[in-house]
């Protein structure tokens, strides 16, 4: 098994595209720090100039909220931020923004482009080798058709892992150089509903981020591993899985009035909106949705399995 997942990974490793995929990521990183801190405010806000803004926007607050018709919505999330700036101000701890840390988290985002570059090898891993007419070289082998399957899947989740790795270090040494590294143990700042301040680790934060990020990650290559294997073209498989990930929430969420949306791979695929408070339907719990997602999981991998392992791949 170990041999098998080594010869995938030369596969996907050898390819000039895995590696434009790769140098891509790093160089949109690299853009979007520089945009973030000349553009932006991020020079400013390193150079001292935060806590004046932050005092610009405790007025502008304060202000606000003394409207005798504010809505109550616009009142309860006022009164968070503006607890949250006098906290930062009296205990002299600036924004995300002024630290390495807010442009890191901002490109979490990038996790997004990952999934899209790991679909794109999902998507090509089986169907290519139909195309090609490698795969008869491989069925030649001892090894059991589901093992080759299943090589495939883990080598595609590794470049997975490995691009997710691109992106902390490059975006982490990246702005650390632009910002400085001293703002390493900044606390993560948030308001509970009964307007505590809450410090947690912004280290183990951007992980969670990254996690979340990666379930959507696996479950998109599963998808993009059955389409692959039940009609054996890459362009399909790639055009299908992609076409998914931009037009699934959309077209999910036009459906969010009915009950059984709630069901859709795509209103559950994003735990974050449990973190958040803000699930796809009021009724839907990080329970709920994890089980949504472990029986499409299962859902795929079944289909993958029944169609790759019986179908004749004949000449």
């Amino acid at each position: 098994m170990v041999n098998l997942i080594q010869n995938e990974n030369m596969k996907i490793y050898r390819r000039i595209r895995t590696w434009i995929m790769t140098i891509l990521l790093v160089v949109i990183v690299i853009a979007g720090s520089l945009i973030m801190f000349f553009v932006e405010d991020g020079q400013e806000m390193k150079a001292g100039e935060w806590r004046t803004q932050l005092e610009n926007r405790q007025t502008e607050f304060r202000t606000q909220l003394a409207e005798p018709d504010i809505d109550k919505n616009v009142e309860e999330f006022l009164t968070k931020e503006l607890t949250l700036i006098n906290y930062q101000l009296d205990n002299n701890i600036p924004p995300d923004q002024a630290t390495m840390w807010g442009p890191i988290h901002d490109l979490t985002g990038m996790v997004f482009l990952i999934t899209l570059f790991v679909v794109i090898i999902a998507g090509d891993s089986i169907a290519g080798e139909f195309s090609t007419g490698t795969i008869k070289l491989l069925l030649i082998r001892p090894a059991s058709r589901f093992k080759i399957m299943l090589s495939k899947y883990y080598a595609t989740i590794i470049y997975g892992i490995f691009l997710l790795v691109i992106l902390f270090l490059s975006s982490f040494l990246f702005n650390g150089v632009l910002y400085g590294f001293s703002g390493w143990s900044q606390p993560l700042l948030s308001v509970s509903a009964d307007g505590v301040i809450q410090e947690k680790s912004t280290f183990i934060q951007l992980w969670q981020t990254y996690l979340f990020g990666t379930v959507a990650t696996v479950m998109y290559v599963t998808f993009a591993f059955m389409i692959s294997a039940v009609f054996r073209s890459s362009a399909m498989a790639i055009g299908i899985s992609i076409f998914a990930m931009f037009a699934g929430n959309i077209v999910t969420s036009l459906f969010q009035q009915y009950a059984w949306s709630k069901y859709s791979i795509f209103a559950n695929i994003d735990l974050t909106q449990h973190i958040n408070n803000f699930p796809f339907r009021e009724e839907m719990t990080m329970g709920f949705s994890v089980s949504v997602l472990i029986a499409y999981f299962i859902l795929f991998n079944i289909l993958s399995w029944a169609v790759f392992t019986r179908r004749d791949v004949a000449a």
